[in-house]
């Protein structure tokens, strides 16, 4: 198993957690001089907070572990592309480089729907590279939406 893949992994059981919480499972990790200093996953639902990405979640954290907003040696690992939202953070803070599991085509900032990671005309941009543990993270994707699914459909017929 080659390094980026030992992180993903972390990052999968970010997003694991998050499933067990009824939370869409996206998770991630950030590594800084090949170590996991911050971990996060989606808790939206549960916090009652739009904010609450797995992305944010671990910026926020490595922010307080490198006493800094500038997280510029930092790596993230990502189970999904980020969102518009997250793109940006990522971006404000510094981030050296980022990890995809998975592309989202339909909310996707990182090369599916727009790149934002990487804009010239921003003052920062950051590498990029999809595809980490992708059939692993799509699937853990697939499978809750397809649960999902059926869940729905079970409570609409009680």
């Amino acid at each position: 198993m080659d390094i980026n893949e030992k992180y993903m992994r972390e990052a999968m059981k970010q997003a694991r957690k998050a499933a067990k919480i009824g939370e869409v499972p996206i998770g991630c990790v950030i590594v800084y001089q090949d170590k996991i200093i911050a971990r996060g996953y989606n808790r939206r639902k549960v916090d009652k907070n739009t904010l609450s990405h797995a992305e944010l979640n671990a910026i926020r954290k490595a922010s307080k572990v490198m006493g800094d907003w500038r997280l510029e040696d930092c790596d993230m690992y990502v189970t999904l592309e980020p969102c518009q939202m997250c793109a940006g953070a990522i971006v404000q803070a510094r981030m050296r480089k980022v990890y995809i599991g998975c592309m989202s085509p339909k909310s996707g900032c990182a090369g599916s729907i727009l790149n934002l990671l990487q804009v010239e005309a921003f003052n920062h941009q950051v590498e990029i590279e999809e595809g980490v543990c992708k059939e692993e993270c799509s699937k853990m994707l697939s499978d809750f939406f397809a649960a999902l699914r059926i869940q729905v459909a079970k409570d609409k017929t009680k």
